[in-house]
């Protein structure tokens, strides 16, 4: 795969991208990443830190001439998040991540590809690693568990760091410069389960909604993509509405940062009922296919009898409320910015729904630039809990990234990039959270911070792929930055 960009001036950076995915690094994993940090620390003589949560700085001293230049900061997460098609025996515990070079794109085999954000980490190494390119005092700061809630960030202590300047690369539109993002904060509803026996005569099944594109909930959650565990809730709510079936289990999604693609719900129902329910069946897969025929073309409502017929099932009343809980929770664009258009200001995604034995758990993503209306959408699911008698808990809070007016690293990247390409980047802020919000407290306000990357898509999915050329771009673009930082 390598030999196929050897020519690249980004060829380094591609390496050890290549490197960091021979190792997993799925969030709660990243261990075995840390420990190779550090030994690449160690390998180029370079000063470092390995903290409790395993985040890693390494700090390297400016080049010849430049060592009494402003210190930046360099940063990006090493953890990345592990989808796969539903087919694929890739377990991310123990398998690397495979490399396809696909025209101008890097992709993976069914899997996530692990370049949100590995290639910022990769980038920044094969900068530490040069002894060709010119730069102010660098400190690499690669964090843990920026995926499931900014874990990394949130422990780090500041003091470990001496610059004011961050470069944050964990950006996905080449051109692009972030200078402001949205907050967000992870919020867990759970139904406790009242179990009661199943009846030996009703047919067990497992309806499963399949076919969703997917995406990153703050990315790409004005595209309108379909949700699966909201689209399940419709169809589930409606076929209770006129047969008295029972449930098993619902399921559906598989973090709370990505938008569900897939769905699936254990139901009984009498024999008698079986042709309503392949009615439903069809009535409901032509709504969606119709509602959905230009973003989720693909999606699809079927239903599998099951041999072994399920022992046992919810209540009735737990059914009740499930299904109330799934139909009315939250989700989707809640309003757009008035000051920057097209820019989503507020939203939630029901990411993720298990069954256990104890309870039914609803894991939602909620989002906003405005702290004011991030509290409305936590109250809209404190007063759905109320309503069904569920418990509410809310985790992984961080705060939002304010556009600073008087940054004086935005100009410098302005004009690099005039120069570099002959027009002005686009200055933008994103309604997703970048790590940057939790600096810009942990520093007090005292950071001054920018946002780049190259052009990444369908990140959060197994279709993930990077671009080559804009990946190439965009170190050549590093590369002028630093040099014109003084």
């Amino acid at each position: 795969m390598l030999e196929k960009l050897k020519n690249l001036n980004s060829y380094n950076a591609f390496k050890y991208f290549k490197e960091m995915n021979e190792i997993p690094r799925g969030s709660g994993n990243e261990k075995a990443i840390s420990d190779w940090l550090v030994k690449f620390a160690k390998e180029h003589n370079l000063k470092f830190i390995q903290d409790d949560a395993l985040n890693i700085i390494i700090k390297k001293t400016g080049t010849a001439g430049r060592e009494d230049d402003s210190t930046i900061i360099l940063q990006g997460h090493m953890d990345m998040v592990c989808e796969k098609v539903i087919e694929s025996k890739h377990d991310f515990l123990k398998d690397p991540i495979e490399f396809i070079v696909d025209g101008d794109f890097l992709r993976a085999n069914g899997t996530t590809l692990g370049g949100d954000d590995g290639i910022a980490v990769a980038m920044s190494l094969a900068v530490l690693a040069s002894n060709d390119i010119s730069h102010p005092p660098i400190e690499l700061l690669v964090t843990t568990g920026e995926e499931v809630g900014m874990i990394g960030a949130e422990a780090l202590d500041s003091s470990n760091l001496e610059g004011r300047i961050l470069i944050n690369i964990d950006s996905e539109e080449e051109g692009k410069l972030l200078v402001s993002c949205a907050g967000g904060v992870r919020e867990k509803m759970k139904l406790k389960i009242i179990w009661e026996e199943a009846d030996k005569s009703f047919i067990s099944c497992k309806v499963r909604l399949r076919g969703l594109k997917g995406g990153h909930s703050g990315m790409e959650i004005n595209k309108e993509r379909g949700n699966a565990n909201k689209l399940m809730g419709r169809f589930l709510m409606d076929l209770h509405s006129v047969i008295d079936f029972k449930m098993n289990s619902i399921s559906g999604g598989a973090k709370n940062n990505a938008i569900p693609r897939d769905a699936d719900a254990i139901i009984l129902f009498r024999e008698d009922d079986k042709e309503i329910v392949v009615q439903k069946l069809s009535f409901w897969n032509s709504i969606f296919k119709n509602e959905l025929n230009t973003i989720d073309p693909n999606i699809n409502l079927d239903i599998e009898i099951l041999e072994n017929k399920v022992s046992r099932i919810f209540s009735d009343n737990t059914t009740k409320k499930a299904l109330q809980i799934l139909f009315l929770i939250p989700n989707g664009v809640k309003s757009m910015s008035m000051a920057i258009g097209g820019l989503v200001q507020s939203s939630t995604n029901i990411g993720v729904i298990t069954t256990s034995d104890e309870d039914i758990e609803f894991d939602s993503a909620i989002r906003s630039s405005v702290k004011s209306l991030k509290k409305a959408i936590c109250d809209e699911t404190i007063v759905l809990a109320e309503m069904v008698g569920a418990t509410i808990e809310f985790e992984s809070d961080y705060p939002e990234w304010e556009y600073n007016e008087d940054s004086k690293i935005r100009p410098i990247f302005e004009k690099v990039f005039k120069n570099l390409y002959g027009k002005v980047p686009e200055i933008a802020a994103i309604h997703a959270g970048l790590e940057c919000g939790l600096f810009s407290a942990k520093f007090k306000g005292d950071i001054d911070q920018i946002s780049f990357g190259p052009n990444m898509y369908d990140v959060h999915t197994p279709n993930e792929h990077l671009s080559i050329s804009s990946t190439d771009r965009m170190w050549d673009y590093l590369v002028a930055v630093l040099k014109e930082i003084k």
